[in-house]
């Protein structure tokens, strides 16, 4: 029976550094290798193609009317509240809360050639997708020589 004790301390001593490492080291809140600091939600995307900037936010879970969207001085600003339903059950004991919860904000730097008035945005299954087209005098043409 005291090796079982021995064994306990050694673990809880064992966590208790493992604490004390991500205070000093991960002063953002991420709690393990896999955890994103609370700023990094929604997980982003970028791509481009000739005609346009695509954005993919991963944010399943949203209500699209609590999502914000604005362009300015060309930055993409993907602003927004989750909010996470309690369990249906009062006696349920939550001992660990991996999913993201509380209002959030992603700040995205366009490129000079995006045109701010021609966004579009979906939302669907957890999918926000923002396309921003590219201005058209930015877009190689052919001219012709007479």
């Amino acid at each position: 029976m005291n090796g079982l004790n021995l064994y306990g301390d050694i673990f809880a001593e064992l966590n208790r550094l493992q604490q004390n490492f991500e205070q000093v080291f991960r002063p953002d809140g991420a709690r393990s290798i896999r955890a994103m600091p609370r700023d990094t939600f929604p997980v982003i995307n970028v791509g481009s193609t000739p005609e346009a900037i695509e954005v993919l936010a991963l944010a399943p879970g949203l209500d699209p009317a609590a999502l914000q969207l604005t362009v300015d001085k060309g930055l993409l600003v993907v602003a927004g509240e989750r909010k996470v339903e309690p369990p249906a059950n009062d006696k349920v004991a939550v001992y660990a809360r991996e999913r993201f919860e509380g209002s959030f904000r992603r700040v995205i730097s366009l490129p000079e050639d995006a045109d701010p008035a021609a966004i579009s945005a979906s939302y669907r299954d957890g999918l926000l997708r923002i396309t921003v087209a590219r201005r058209e005098s930015s877009k190689p043409r052919q001219i012709q020589i007479h």
